[in-house]
């Protein structure tokens, strides 16, 4: 049998006498009863191997460069373990600096990341070139300890000012809207809003929360995000709008019209469907998103007298400054009055 070579493929007969071949740098092997050493067939499969082979090489990140940071950052469990929502932002935060994936580290400093963020601004908006540089805050921030860059210098590029025109993001809800979109809802998307505006949590998480963790009468839920303990009431009336959806065998406590649990995709594009309903109907105003009832839920509670540590651990949140955020837009008149009176 005349002995044949093929560059980065090993031929090489196994312990019974059978002939085998696969390709060394992926492993991937080779049927030789229908492409039979030597014939053409055997070599054109080589050639289709390798050019793949190297097609996937030329597509992994090179070491040294922007888009090998954020490749070292994807592998971190700061990554792996948030949230579904926050992923999604970070890989659309990559998908936008994918045209200089190439740019030396050795070339990266806070002026360079300042015109990015300025391009990113004018091609994009002021918020989306905020986002990606939030995230580049966190890819240089566990990439320092590394030695694979020196500084983190995205924290020195100056945020974008919200315009003073634009309106503000995740607006509060009225009693009246969230009464005029639980009715309108189908029962599994009415369950799902009532759950988010009940628990004040936000809709990824929310859409998470199992049935194992409900226990007399409590949800013990560790927001995604942050990681910090939640202990969270189920009310009476977030009792009785989850007895109102139809049984599932799912484990989480929401589940859409297949029985499944909810997809964030699936959940929000099934409530955009009844929001563009409902404004065409002139039934609410425009504006209205599942994250808005977190803000709602909060303002509703500032209202009712609630500080901001309290709001905060309901709502999962590490520091009370961000149970003062979520409920800004709160009328403080009531709380006020009452203490003075």
């Amino acid at each position: 049998m005349t002995l044949v070579r093929v560059k980065g493929f090993k031929i090489f007969a196994d312990r019974h006498g059978k002939m085998r071949c696969y390709h060394r740098q992926t492993g991937q092997k080779i049927d030789l009863e229908k492409t039979p050493i030597g014939s053409a067939e055997f070599f054109s499969e080589c050639a289709r191997i390798s050019a793949a082979a190297e097609a996937l090489k030329q597509q992994e990140p090179k070491p040294g460069t922007l888009e090998g940071l954020i490749s070292v950052y994807f592998s971190e469990e700061h990554y792996l373990e948030r949230s579904l929502a926050s992923k999604r932002e970070y890989q659309m935060c990559a998908k936008i600096l994918k045209p200089i994936k190439d740019t030396p580290v050795s070339s990266i400093d806070t002026p360079l990341l300042a015109a990015i963020h300025d391009k990113l601004a004018k091609k994009y908006s002021w918020d989306k070139a905020n986002r990606v540089r939030n995230f580049l805050i966190q890819v240089f921030k566990f990439c320092i300890p590394k030695g694979l860059i020196s500084k983190n210098f995205a924290e020195d590029v100056i945020k974008k000012p919200r315009p003073k025109d634009t309106p503000v993001a995740y607006r509060t809800w009225t009693f009246e809207e969230v009464q005029t979109a639980l009715d309108a809802a189908s029962p599994q998307l009415r369950a799902g809003l009532a759950t988010i505006f009940c628990t004040g949590q936000d809709p990824t998480d929310a859409l998470e929360l199992r049935k194992d963790q409900v226990k007399d009468g409590v949800i013990w839920k560790g927001r995604n995000k942050t990681n910090v303990g939640a202990a969270i009431p189920v009310s009476n009336i977030l009792e009785a709008e989850l007895a109102k959806a139809p049984a599932h065998n799912a484990p989480t406590l929401l589940a859409s019209s297949k029985g499944t649990p909810w997809t964030y995709d699936g959940f929000a594009s099934a409530w955009q469907r009844l929001r563009t309903k409902l404004e065409k109907d002139g039934k609410v105003a425009p504006g209205l998103t599942p994250k808005g009832l977190r803000h709602t839920m909060a303002t509703w509670l500032r209202e009712a007298g609630q500080d901001e540590r309290e709001i905060s651990d309901l709502l999962a949140q590490d520091s009370k400054v961000m149970g003062l955020h979520y409920s800004k837009n709160a009328a403080l008149a009531r709380k006020n009055r009452k203490h003075s009176a």
